[in-house]
């Protein structure tokens, strides 16, 4: 009889441990993700790695507009997509790939620079226009037709262009160091540490988690203050789109960051659990802290259509942290 019991018992608690690993979260979640996001997401890809081990997290960081098209081109299997710019989302994946998109996040343009830099004693965000344009200055920048951070700068050029009412001001710069045009925004920070250019034009959060120098730019140039959108979409460019030899028109607007879940992704219900984490305080904290500020209010133009798990992060990031270590 006793032995029965035991018996019994080892069933049942065989059963139970069954049942729990069955509802642990398990395989991969494939993510395509701004190169400017790769810091951030790398700290909140090990912690929900931590908490969930039969998840294993696979990062591609691009230029946002690169990122898409491995989706609408390749047709690359992907869970995530999070863009430096709502509008590589809204505009190129839904309605055929996505149905939502959330922005959680912004940034600024600033010009970071190596220690070495010529003038850079000099450089002020009044005459750096006048110090990238002389002869023995090199500067880089991203491409604008593989990411947002190049078709910003691009934009920035046009709104200085305003700003400083210099005519011809932005072709002058866009004609300048073309050789040192790069994929990604990150590709840059290569250059600067090997003193190969001078300067670069980069995000904010970038240049703070590389430890580098910048110098802030004015708010009607930067990109990065909502209150001069309507200066900001002053300014357009003619951008590659989703299918080959496709070309997309883009207006300029205050910088902020994206994602979603795929409609095809393979691990659905793993993804939505991983940007639950993201969008929680305890997510956006570490955005926070690498030097990148989370959006006041998280926003979507498909409320209606992002999943109930994600809908109590829209509105604000000031409730309480979720609950995501089962």
């Amino acid at each position: 009889m006793k032995r029965s019991a035991i018996l019994i018992f080892l069933a049942a608690c065989s059963l139970a441990g069954c049942l729990s690993r069955t509802n642990k979260r398990t395989g991969e979640i494939i993510i395509f993700h701004a190169g400017s996001l790769s810091v951030p997401f790398k700290e909140i890809a090990d912690i929900y790695q931590e908490r969930n081990p039969g998840i294993r997290i696979l990062s591609e960081p691009a230029g946002s507009l690169v990122c898409a098209r491995k989706v609408t081109e390749l047709k690359r299997p992907c869970d995530i997509v999070a863009s430096s710019d709502y509008f590589v989302i809204d505009e190129l994946l839904i309605p055929e790939y996505a149905s939502w998109a959330v922005s959680f996040a912004a940034n600024e343009l600033v010009i970071a620079y190596q220690p070495k830099a010529k003038y850079s004693d000099e450089i002020t965000s009044e005459n750096w226009y006048n110090i990238l344009m002389k002869d023995d200055v090199i500067f880089g920048r991203s491409d604008p037709d593989a990411d947002p951070c190049g078709y910003r700068t691009v934009m920035l050029f046009k709104l200085a262009e305003k700003y400083y009412n210099i005519t011809g001001l932005a072709e002058k710069i866009l004609s300048k160091n073309r050789e040192f045009i790069r994929p990604k925004e990150v590709d840059l920070v290569a250059l600067i540490e090997s003193n190969a250019i001078d300067y670069m034009f980069q995000y904010k959060s970038v240049a703070i988690q590389h430890r580098l120098n910048y110098i802030s730019l004015p708010s009607e140039i930067s990109l990065g203050n909502p209150a001069y959108d309507s200066l900001y979409s002053s300014v357009s460019l003619e951008v590659t789109g989703s299918t080959p030899g496709s070309r997309i028109n883009v207006k300029g607007g205050f910088i902020n960051y994206s994602l979603t879940v795929l409609r095809d992704a393979p691990n659905e219900e793993a993804a939505l659990d991983f940007v639950s984490f993201l969008l929680s305080p305890d997510g956006m904290e570490i955005f926070r802290k690498n030097g990148q500020e989370p959006l006041t209010h998280l926003i979507s133009e498909q409320t209606d259509r992002v999943p109930e798990k994600l809908r109590k992060y829209l509105g604000s990031v000031k409730e309480e942290p979720a609950d995501d270590k089962e």
